[in-house]
């Protein structure tokens, strides 16, 4: 059996306007037979190409570029919402904008106006996130630090750097791990020493179920980890004698 239509794209538009759609499926015009279309807009739930539709002498401009997409919108007495159906994601996506020829030369020639200011103002923000992504990777060492104390300065910054690494959906992204939460910190130190210091990599390759993997190396992840520890068990012991 093959896979089911996607469902109607939504009555109401992902952004206020007209609404096109880019099929998965071969689709041809209602009203002239045109087809396969490449978009087209549903009318009473029948396809129409974008002549039939009155769209067809609008230009596509794609989605990317956030400062050129509004201000062709801006520019455009007509314009419409591209979208396409994402099956992993169960939802319709958006993939750009059908705007006026004339609208689209005008927002390009606003976006060379202040395209070197833009560049600046682009660069600003690239180095202050930069350096709030320094100082919250060196929080979260020092955490890993304060935790395992016994755990190798490198090691714990390489663990918090990989953790903390922007766009890459770990848990030093998280709330938890933004909250540098006790949790979230084992949790990185953890999974760093199941790939670096056991054999978890290699059962992994030989085909062996990433739970039984887990299972298999859970004891030597736990032993390192405690010998992490034990400095800092000492030092409180230390502290509780000299309270004593």
């Amino acid at each position: 059996m093959g896979r089911p239509p996607p469902p109607p794209p939504p009555t109401a538009p992902l952004t206020p306007g007209l609404l096109v759609v880019q099929p998965l499926r071969k689709k041809h015009c209602a009203a002239c037979r045109r087809g396969p279309l490449s978009l087209l807009v549903l009318e009473e739930g029948r396809p129409r190409c974008l002549g039939c539709a009155d769209l067809g002498h609008l230009l596509f401009l794609p989605r990317g570029d956030t400062a050129l997409t509004r201000r062709a919108r801006e520019e455009s007495t007509l314009s419409a919402v591209v979208v396409r159906f994402s099956r992993r994601r169960g939802r319709y996506e958006r993939q750009g904008l059908l705007v006026e020829e004339a609208a689209l030369a005008r927002a390009e020639e606003r976006c060379l106006a202040d395209a070197e200011a833009r560049r600046r103002r682009r660069a600003r923000d690239a180095r202050r996130r930069a350096a709030q992504d320094v100082r919250f990777t060196e929080a979260f060492a020092a955490e890993i630090r304060r935790l395992f104390p016994g755990c190798p300065a490198g090691r714990a910054h390489d663990i918090a750097a990989h953790a903390s690494a922007r766009g890459s959906g770990r848990v030093g992204r998280s709330a938890a791990g933004r909250a540098l939460s006790e949790g979230a910190v084992l949790c990185a130190v953890r999974a760093s020493v199941r790939h670096l210091d056991t054999p978890y990599d290699r059962l992994l390759m030989e085909k062996v179920a990433r739970h039984e993997a887990r299972r298999l190396t859970a004891d030597a992840v736990e032993s390192v980890l405690r010998a992490w520890r034990e400095e800092r068990e000492e030092r409180e012991e230390d502290g509780v004698r000299r309270a004593a």
